[in-house]
């Protein structure tokens, strides 16, 4: 069985960091293309960063790019997002993904909240 959970969240200032996780279970991560998406109160949820299987290539949002890194652990088969530099527009419920065959996936996810 498939199952995703997200940890990690929490309320930060302004200019702090958080290094969020998502442990994988029923699947090996390093055989898929993962990404972290987010969603923000009233907006539709975006895709913020993903993690090739294939070359490891990666992607980031112009929103992020510059200040969040995405990397995959093997050994624990978890999925991180350092996130630096926080912006109050980065306040948000952060989601892991995966798609394996036809089908997404999708941890309950992590709120991070940025505020003074």
């Amino acid at each position: 069985q498939v199952q995703l959970v997200e940890s990690g969240g929490g309320l930060v200032q302004p200019g702090g960091s958080l290094r969020l996780s998502c442990a994988a279970s029923g699947f090996s991560l390093s055989l898929y293309d993962v990404g972290w998406f987010r969603q923000a109160p009233g907006k539709e949820r975006e895709g913020i960063s993903c993690l090739s299987s294939s070359d490891n290539s990666v992607y980031y949002s112009d929103s992020v790019k510059g200040r969040f890194t995405i990397s995959r652990n093997n050994a624990k088969n978890t999925l991180d997002l350092q996130m630096n530099n926080l912006k109050p527009e980065d306040t948000a419920v952060y989601y892991c993904n995966v798609r394996i065959n036809q089908d997404n996936y999708w941890g309950k996810g992590t709120q991070v909240s940025v505020s003074s």
